[in-house]
């Protein structure tokens, strides 16, 4: 399985990731046969950090947490227009593109996929530019999420 995506996509992502710095950055591609439309979402972070230390310890430059009114914004945006939701994306500033525990248990509902179809992006910043990418989907035959290439034309 590869992630294939258009280069003026993944360069909108970087590039959301670059101005997001040091804060995690997190968005969506919705896709069809034409076109790849990148929405960000605003990561919430450090608005549940301040509201509850105990339950969200961690602020932006180390978590993200996508604002549900604008992610369930995006998800009635692909179904309306029947482009659907590609690639879920977010950054992690200054540290490698992998993706972590915390990252696989979002992508989670009661241990399946929250959305199967979709492809999970994480982008590497450090200094503020982009230096690497990693991509996953979920491996129905191995109940798990696996790394997979990433073209683009």
């Amino acid at each position: 399985m590869v992630l294939r995506i258009l280069e003026s996509t993944l360069e909108a992502i970087d590039r959301h990731a670059a101005e997001s710095y040091p804060d995690e950055c997190c968005g969506a591609v919705l896709a069809d046969n034409c076109r790849e439309l990148v929405r960000p979402i605003t990561n919430i972070q450090d608005r549940l950090h301040a509201e509850n230390l105990d339950q969200h310890p961690r602020d932006a430059r180390t978590a993200y947490f996508m604002d549900p009114k604008e992610l369930y914004a995006v998800l009635r945006e692909a179904e309306e227009q029947k482009r659907p939701l590609r690639v879920l994306y977010h950054s992690h500033p200054d540290h490698d593109a992998y993706f972590s525990a915390e990252d696989k248990a979002r992508a989670q509902a009661w241990d399946e996929p929250a959305y199967p179809e979709t492809f999970y992006l994480v982008v590497s910043v450090v200094g503020g530019r982009v230096r690497d990418h990693l991509a996953v989907a979920w491996d129905a035959e191995r109940c798990d999420f696996t790394p997979v290439g990433i073209v683009t034309g």
